[in-house]
């Protein structure tokens, strides 16, 4: 049996004391604690789970989209969009997934995957990417007005120069032609070469860049 001298039962019964009032709680922060480091640990799990997940279908409707198994291709992207539509994998596999379906004949199906893709992304990029492609398809079908719209929509400006070029596209096919030169004169300004040659083509065909309008010609 341990014996303690007058001062070591002092510190003792100081110590159960302090227990006494204060152990419940040091208990209870013990627990929460322990909870909340479990859950930390168990959220990410869960989330690299889910990136493994998504990633595995991205793959899989990538692999459909080069072997053209467009039904294989749609399990997987329904699979994607469903189940993980917050993932950075979804709307890139809806980028694949609209060209694919654009080049099979699908026209609705695939400027459906572009606006999941403009609605759904959380990379602005990837929506520029998206709206940039909804207004090629709406001008091959000749809605001009609405591909002008989509165009009109707020973009970075490392997409300044493709956005002016398809609107200078969009406008040509509407027989606005004044207002095509000018949005092509703005492309010119903002895109590299060798794209800068397609635009300058383009141009060309309107008769060249718009001339500014002499002083002594503007009406008064």
């Amino acid at each position: 049996m341990a014996v303690y001298d007058h001062q070591e039962q002092e510190q003792l019964e100081d110590i159960k004391a302090w227990w006494n009032e204060w152990g419940g709680y040091v208990t209870a922060i013990a627990a929460a604690a322990c909870v909340v480091l479990f859950s930390v640990q168990g959220w990410r799990w869960w989330k690299v789970q889910q990136a493994d997940s998504a990633s595995t279908l991205y793959f899989a409707v990538s692999d459909a989209v080069l072997k053209k198994d467009s039904i294989r291709a749609r399990e997987a992207m329904t699979q994607l969009a469903d189940g993980y539509g917050s993932s950075s994998y979804a709307p890139r596999a809806a980028l694949l997934m609209a060209e694919t379906l654009w080049a099979s004949g699908d026209k609705a199906g695939a400027q459906a995957q572009l606006q999941w893709v403009i609605d759904r992304a959380s990379e602005s990029d990837l929506k520029d990417i998206a709206r940039y492609r909804l207004a090629e398809t709406l001008i091959e079908e000749q809605k001009f007005d609405d591909a002008l719209r989509t165009l009109d929509a707020k973009h970075s400006p490392a997409f300044e120069g493709l956005f002016a070029d398809t609107r200078g596209d969009a406008l040509f096919g509407a027989g606005r032609h004044d207002e095509a030169r000018a949005a092509y004169q703005t492309a010119l300004l903002k895109v590299d070469n060798p794209y800068r040659n397609v635009v300058q083509i383009k141009l060309d065909g309107l008769g060249g860049p718009v001339k500014p309008v002499a002083p002594e010609e503007q009406t008064p």
